[in-house]
């Protein structure tokens, strides 16, 4: 081809390029409204400090759930599976760089042509044979933003599953959490229920030898039998939830069901330092929001693409190769042939698709940002309830240790006033009923107090740093 026709082409697109994106159809992203004002219910926070920025290492101190937790990160299938996501998110993004670069193919080709006498040809004429072999080339030029507009899509969508593969951590990090300090209440729970099996124990034989002495009837030696075997009756219940729970915690760290190792409830230390920083720092710390405002993002690059439709494309298509009667002559320097076309195509008429396009990723968008700021609100909501949970254990713990000691002293009464015959044997059945109910309500204000924590570091994004 001569050149100076490729150097006019070369012009006419140099031309279009620097001319037309003047009329670029693009919009620059901008966060949708949120508020985080009050978001946090009872809360005066100036501080910026927030839970959220201490590792998982540091807010966890315990050696034996740091193992577990550990353990969880390593091997979780969830978030092996949040890693394959984000491996296809990176091809997605890889294919939608790709796009700018032109497509190439190659076609060998060979035709065996005989010409029909109508057309000029005999019978006596010998078959046209021809050889081709060419390449053609086809590139689109990005003029209103189309491709960049798929490219930021992919990137957003990219970076959407980093988030989630974030929100996964912190949520495992919870759920291990969570569950190891269940599992130290059922400990706690069972060794109460035990011990106070065997107290019961004593009461039965105690009745007996007061019956013997005619202090008591046979009314109370069945009444402290049925006491006893009350108690003993759920440590069975506690010992399934004991195993229920290491299976459960064994299936989050990627470990077939079996034993947890762990410490105990008695030396877990709740976090006083309840920082919860500024609400508007939920959009940076907490993964689903991220997440969430991604999806945003991926959404509005649709609109940008949509729009992109409506305007003419610009595309340069090239060919060459070598052409021949015979292989012989296939590479000669007189076969060779080459032609380059730019053309626009601007859309008139397609059944309204550009329209709908258009419409649908307009709607969509507007989904997504709804969603955005109710994942925002909704993450509100935890972060009050989980201060909210914590403070009111907290302020049982006073008011617990005062009922444990009545019950404890009534207890402690009762036993001697029965063997004085000053009192019957129901009393002091009430008494140990209420002293145990009390015991192990204290264990739950101080599961309580340590799953709100747990909660609350969730709830503003901590677990992922």
């Amino acid at each position: 081809m001569n050149l100076k026709y490729l150097a006019r082409l070369a012009v006419i697109v140099a031309a279009a390029i620097i001319l037309l994106p003047s009329c670029n159809s693009r919009q620059k992203y901008v966060r949708p409204q949120v508020k985080t004002d009050s978001l946090y219910r009872g809360t005066n926070q100036g501080d910026t400090a927030s839970m959220a920025n201490i590792s998982w290492k540091q807010m966890f101190t315990d050696q034996k759930l740091q193992a577990l937790l550990q353990e969880g990160i390593n091997n979780s299938y969830d978030l092996k599976i949040a890693v394959t996501r984000i491996n296809q998110a990176e091809a997605n993004l890889r294919q939608s760089k790709a796009a700018y670069l032109p497509t190439l193919s190659i076609e060998p080709q060979y035709t065996r042509q005989r010409t029909s006498a109508s057309e000029g040809g005999s019978l006596g004429i010998f078959p046209n044979n021809l050889y081709e072999l060419s390449g053609t080339a086809s590139w689109e030029i990005d003029l209103w933003g189309k491709l960049k507009g798929a490219q930021k899509a992919a990137l957003a969508s990219l970076l959407q599953s980093y988030a989630n593969r974030r929100a996964v951590q912190t949520q495992l990090i919870a759920n291990i959490a969570t569950d190891y300090y269940n599992l130290l209440a059922y400990d706690k729970q069972l060794a109460i229920t035990k011990e106070t099996v065997e107290s019961y124990k004593n009461d039965v034989e105690t009745n007996k030898a007061l019956k013997q002495a005619n202090r008591v009837n046979e009314a109370s030696v069945a009444q402290s039998e049925a006491n006893r075997y009350a108690a003993e009756v759920t440590i069975p219940d506690l010992e399934n939830n004991i195993s229920q729970t290491e299976n459960a915690i064994c299936v989050l760290i990627g470990r077939q069901p079996g034993a947890v190792q762990r410490d105990s409830l008695g030396v877990q230390q709740p976090d006083t330092l309840m920082q919860t920083g500024l609400p508007a720092q939920i959009l940076s710390n907490r993964p689903d929001v991220q997440a969430a405002e991604f999806n945003v993002r991926y959404y509005f690059e649709q609109i940008n693409v949509a729009r992109a439709y409506f305007y003419p494309s610009l595309t340069i298509t090239a060919q060459g190769g070598w052409q021949a009667a015979t292989i012989g002559n296939l590479f000669n320097t007189g076969s060779i042939f080459a032609n380059v076309v730019g053309g626009l195509t601007q859309p008139i008429f397609n059944h309204g698709l550009n329209k709908q396009r258009l419409q649908v990723a307009k709607a969509q968008y507007d989904e997504y940002v709804l969603t955005f700021q109710q994942t925002v609100l909704g993450a509100g909501q935890e972060v009050s309830n989980a201060l909210h949970s914590y403070q009111s254990a907290k302020n049982k713990t006073v008011t617990r240790g005062l009922q444990l000691d009545a019950w404890k002293r009534s207890v402690d009464y009762n036993r001697l006033l029965l063997k004085g015959g000053y009192v019957t044997y129901t009393d002091v059945l009430t008494s140990e009923q209420g002293y145990l109910a009390a015991q192990l309500s204290s264990v739950g204000d101080k599961l309580q107090q340590l799953t709100a924590i747990v909660t609350l570091y969730q709830s503003l994004g901590g677990g992922w740093k």
